[in-house]
């Protein structure tokens, strides 16, 4: 009896501790505004319009679970226990009433322990570190402060908490003067682990998210792994994902900025993956459709493979940014038909991975299956047309012969041979296996990236100009495009980013990492996608150019305003679009 009861009890939904039991669809506000690498406010009419926007989705069928209202929606000195008054006059009332008449849960974003637009209150002066910019979890008032402000916002009808930027080295100056570094870092992360685990088991049902400050290596994706800040699966007893990092480029240089994004994030999941964290408790929080400075205005550009990708990735935790008014009816429709054929196989299938690492530019890919078949993304980072074998990855696998495309970039059309397919460079695609090979689940076409037919490289012989540039004549072939890569390293041999400030002070970094083209002495326009402010850095620059006469001798420069000393390479390729 004890023991069907012990599984009666696990199967619960509101078990304590058990982590999601479907995967969620969180729309999260962030990025339709941005008060950090931009100058645009949180209001309540901003978040009273996006969640307009929501509802209309749904009933276009469109799911959404969970509305979070980001950063920024409390005042200044009200220890997250008041609204900012500038913004939010009346408090978040009306906004809550909505979602609750409508079915949405609403979710809610916290600096955690770090003080991000925020003074602290008196109940957290004891907690406080010498810079006053930080809080201490085990002394002091702040975490029992902090726990019962969860609980009134719980108790107001919030289902759901994203934790964000915690800075698990904060203590008191006392503390900090007797105590190494190691045990403080332990302390406190205990304490706050025992806390959540204690608020979890008061409030079943509840979802908490971890963010900034919970282990893994951010910034770049040709950073040494193991992660030199590595992650404690213990998290994973109290959160229910562990998000791995904001949408940025990676340091694989595309000439389609968005898919250098998408990559940053394919490669950020895996090596979650790699520490031991499961598939479905990875958030990439990679899908931004937004008009600010903390997306980089993407918009909603190359948006259908943007969404596939995150739903390939496995997570249970899906994560929509921005301003919803982007998805038009007629993008609805897509987006509707994508979540009713995936969320279903996350939910009684699984994911796995296979193929390379995404930053050290190998073809890889991952594939959710169910009983009934499969559905496989394949991505080829590469300047190169790649083949990329498609494993059984289970045996109980079924359809495994009857594969159709279903998702491909436009151009280059994908060669699906038995068990491997040909992907043209930077290309992505979706295989269905079995059931999802059906002609009605075909996903159409990504037309905001286009592949070209053909790529290969051109012999450049490129000579250091100074320390900050260099420079290569051909003499270019006819009727083909010339494709410039240019990546720049530290003086030994590291990838290197250059930050160079975010919007609206923040240089473009088309001006950053110059590609030029002259011939005769003329200048020739090279189109880049990467000229853009971006507040993550880059350490790449892609160009084409055309219209240039044929075996008529070239000259391309390529050049750095990093200060630092830097080592610049380039590589050239003609590729033909037809």
């Amino acid at each position: 009896m004890l023991c069907a009861s012990t599984v009666l009890a696990a199967l619960a939904p509101d078990a304590a501790f058990l982590p999601l039991q479907d995967p969620i669809i969180v729309y999260n506000n962030w990025s339709s505004y941005d008060e950090l690498s931009d100058n645009v406010p949180q209001t309540e009419a901003l978040a009273t319009k996006e969640l307009d926007e929501l509802l209309r989705l749904r009933r276009l069928g469109v799911r959404f679970d969970y509305y979070v209202m980001d950063a920024f929606w409390f005042a200044k000195d009200g220890g997250y226990r008041t609204w900012r008054k500038s913004t939010w006059p009346e408090g978040p009332d009306r906004w809550l009433q909505r979602c609750r008449e409508n079915g949405i849960k609403p979710g809610l974003w916290f600096g955690t322990n770090l003080l991000v637009q925020l003074d602290p209150v008196p109940e957290w002066e004891g907690s406080l570190n010498k810079k006053r910019d930080a809080m201490c979890f085990f002394k002091g008032g702040f975490l029992p402060h902090f726990m019962q402000t969860l609980q009134f916002w719980y108790d107001r009808g919030f289902r759901l908490f994203k934790f964000d930027f915690v800075d698990f080295t904060a203590a008191p100056p006392d503390v900090e003067a007797s105590m190494p570094k190691e045990e403080i870092r332990a302390r406190n992360e205990t304490a706050f682990r025992d806390a959540l685990r204690k608020f979890r088991e008061k409030n079943p049902g509840v979802v908490l998210v971890a963010f900034n400050g919970f282990g893994g290596d951010l910034e770049m994706t040709s950073g040494p792994f193991p992660f030199r800040s590595p992650i404690d699966l213990r998290w994973l007893t109290v959160f229910d994902s562990i998000y791995s990092g904001d949408p940025r480029p990676s340091d694989v240089p595309m000439m389609n900025f968005w898919r250098s994004q998408d990559l940053y994030s394919d490669h950020m999941v895996r090596r979650f993956e790699d520490s031991g964290l499961p598939l479905e408790r990875i958030d990439a929080t990679s899908v931004m459709y937004g008009t600010t400075g903390t997306i980089y205005y993407r918009r909603t550009n190359a948006w259908k493979s943007g969404l596939l990708l995150m739903l390939a990735r496995g997570g249970w935790v899906n994560t929509i940014h921005g301003n919803l008014e982007l998805i038009d009816d007629r993008k609805a429709a897509w987006m509707a038909k994508v979540f009713q054929v995936y969320l279903r196989m996350l939910s009684l299938g699984r994911t796995k991975t296979f193929g390379g690492i995404p930053g050290e530019i190998e073809p890889y890919g991952s594939a959710s299956l169910d009983a009934g078949g499969a559905l496989c993304t394949v991505v080829n980072p590469a300047q190169a047309i790649r083949t990329i074998e498609l494993p059984r990855l289970s045996q109980e696998q079924i359809g495994s012969a009857q594969g159709r495309i279903v998702f491909r970039d436009a151009g280059f059309r994908p060669v699906l041979s038995g068990s491997s397919i040909t992907l043209g460079p930077e290309q992505m695609a979706v295989i269905g296996l079995g059931k999802y090979a059906r002609p009605e689940l075909d996903l159409g076409v990504e037309n905001d990236v286009i592949i070209p037919q053909s790529i290969e490289p051109v012999t450049a012989s490129f000579e250091p100009r100074g320390s900050h540039a260099i420079e290569a004549s051909i003499t270019p072939p006819a009727g083909a495009r010339l494709r410039i890569v240019m990546r720049q390293r530290t003086s030994d041999g590291y990838i290197r980013r250059t930050w160079a400030g975010g919007p609206p002070k923040g240089e473009n970094m088309g001006r950053v990492l110059k590609i030029e083209v002259s011939q005769g002495g003329q200048p020739l326009p090279v189109r880049i996608n990467y000229d853009k402010v971006i507040w993550s850095g880059l350490s790449w620059g892609v160009g084409e150019v055309e219209g240039f006469a044929p075996r008529v001798p070239v000259l391309v420069r390529c050049t750095s305003t990093e200060k630092d000393n830097v080592k610049l390479e380039a590589k050239i390729y003609q590729v033909r679009y037809r």
